[in-house]
């Protein structure tokens, strides 16, 4: 049975040699290469919040503006970089796709 790729089923066989093909083989690891570092920079990014709550609360509780303090700006530019990453994910994502 085939594998599906897209819109495409291919067999076993012409994964095979998909997949020792040089151009191939470069796309891959340059999606590796933005890949790995983005979802590490994300996630110590995302876990960076909780851990110094918890380890530096009285730098943390600091307000910034009014009643706003650190914690929650921290907070609210998760939501940002969550854009970020994404944006710039779909941006090199178009480019792979074309290649």
């Amino acid at each position: 049975m085939g594998q599906r790729v897209g819109h495409h089923t291919i067999s076993q066989a012409e994964w095979e040699k998909l997949s020792q093909d040089s151009d191939f083989q470069e796309l891959y690891k340059e999606k590796v290469r933005t890949i790995v570092p983005l979802t590490i920079f994300f996630i110590v990014y995302y876990f960076a919040l909780p851990v110094s709550v918890g380890y530096f609360p009285t730098v943390m509780e600091t307000k910034v503006i009014g009643d706003i303090n650190i914690a929650y700006l921290f907070a609210l530019s998760e939501f940002a970089m969550t854009w970020i990453v994404t944006a710039i994910y779909v941006n090199l994502a178009k480019r792979w796709d074309v290649e």
